[in-house]
């Protein structure tokens, strides 16, 4: 299964890339703008994720109502995302009303009016009130903190109450102006559209915004030197404990994000990796226990969560540390790296049956200014990982003094107890904290 893609740049500055696929009836386009949370400062902190909601609430040539009744008379899909890094406004339509959700998306985009902050400040609250309440969310949260520590990596995406329910509209305005830019800006698309019907359709929607000079795409503040290993915990009267522990990972174009991706695969990431089998299969302990690994453009993270009861942490805690310890030994077993590749890939395969999950590949990849390798070449890379190159990744990523630890449950005293057995010094540290 080929992808074949087309690159090019508007006069405005957006850089549009797309892939033609004539075997379906749909198109998926995303607006990916090169703004997340990381760019923001501390007293704006929420920002990025607040923008997302109100492009939805109006704007110069369409009110919040219109632009949801005309994807509904589409049958079309509209929605938006914010993460550390970017925004995405994405849709999927069938070919025939692409023109139509271009010209609602780039108003969205270009032109929000943010007449009506208040009562989606309220939506936002209401959505931060929920994450509160839901602490297998919440704590990863938590441990992102942990680990980036003040950096703006370590804030939530979603932002505070505090600078939601005060943030003023001359605010947000002044951040879109800043960041909603030309230049900062992709369009990806993927389905039964052609390159050559796509770019006019967006010049067209530029030469009616009227934009002047494209201002040049933005360069982001490196993260210079990752805090020390850090500790967080938040008392709530809970059933389970739940925890994460996560160190700093590698960054989306280091190489070695092959071998990683494999080492989550076996140690978590599936029914059949180790702490599946081990916590949850085998001794009962887990409902949910899992890996997981963020890559940024200069760092990453990389970690597991577990929840369960009091009775089981300390035993389930060791028993992941064992498992990664384990690896770095090299003691794979069997076939288990060949099923992690298989399993890699297959997914790779299956993804790429979507056209929402091409166009992401093409946006993501763009905007963050990512090699876009091709589905022959990501093939190669996971094939050409070895046992070695894995278990020397869990050794220098997953080395128990690495860790940073996050826990929301009934006793922090008996967290502690729990995540001494596997980093002694993050006692002290939260000791120091106190």
């Amino acid at each position: 299964m080929r992808q074949k893609y087309v690159l090019s740049e508007l006069d405005s500055g957006e850089r549009v890339i797309s892939e033609r696929l004539s075997q379906v009836r749909s198109v998926s386009i995303g607006f990916w703008i090169g703004a997340g949370s990381r760019d923001e400062r501390d007293p704006k902190a929420g920002i990025s994720h607040f923008i997302e909601h109100l492009l939805f609430k109006g704007s110069r040539s369409y009110t919040a109502q219109e632009i949801a009744e005309v994807f509904d008379s589409l049958g079309g899909e509209l929605n938006a995302a914010t993460s550390r890094e970017h925004t995405v406004v994405y849709a999927r339509v069938a070919d025939q009303h692409l023109e139509t959700a271009i010209d609602v998306m780039t108003d969205m985009v270009f032109a929000p009016l943010f007449a009506d902050l208040d009562s989606e400040r309220e939506v936002v609250l209401e959505e931060i009130a929920m994450y509160e309440d839901t602490p297998q969310d919440l704590v990863h949260d938590l441990v992102t903190e942990a680990v980036f520590g003040p950096h703006p990596l370590g804030r939530p995406v979603i932002g505070s109450a505090d600078v939601i329910s005060s943030v003023t509209r001359r605010s947000v305005s002044a951040f879109h102006r800043a960041m909603y830019v030309p230049g900062n800006i992709v369009v990806a698309a993927a389905g039964n559209v052609g390159h050559e019907r796509l770019v006019p359709l967006l010049e067209q929607a530029a030469a009616k915004r009227g934009n002047g000079e494209a201002p040049k795409r933005r360069v982001r503040s490196p993260l210079v030197k990752t805090p020390p290993p850090g500790v967080r915990f938040q008392r709530k009267d809970t059933e389970q404990y739940h925890v994460c522990l996560a160190a700093p990972g590698i960054a989306r174009s280091d190489r070695r994000r092959f071998a990683a991706s494999l080492l989550d695969g076996i140690l978590g990431g599936s029914a059949s990796s180790r702490f599946f089998q081990e916590i949850r299969e085998k001794r009962g302990m887990a409902y949910s226990v899992y890996t997981f690994a963020s890559q940024y453009s200069d760092s990453g993270q990389i970690g597991f969560y577990v929840g369960t009861r009091e009775e089981n942490l300390p035993s389930a805690l060791e028993i992941a540390v064992s498992e990664i310890a384990d690896i770095a030994d090299g003691n794979l077993r069997g076939n288990e790296l060949e099923r992690a590749k298989e399993n890699l890939k297959g997914r790779m395969m299956l993804a790429m049956e979507s056209t929402s999950s091409r166009m992401s590949r093409l946006g993501k990849s763009l905007v963050s200014d990512t090699e876009l390798l091709s589905l022959d070449r990501l093939r190669a890379e996971i094939d050409a990982v070895t046992p070695e190159a894995v278990a020397e990744l869990a050794g220098v990523l997953l080395a128990p003094e690495r860790f940073s630890a996050a826990g929301i449950g009934p006793s922090e005293e008996w967290f502690l107890d729990a995540v001494e057995r596997v980093n002694p010094a993050l006692v002290g540290t939260a000791a120091a904290a106190a």
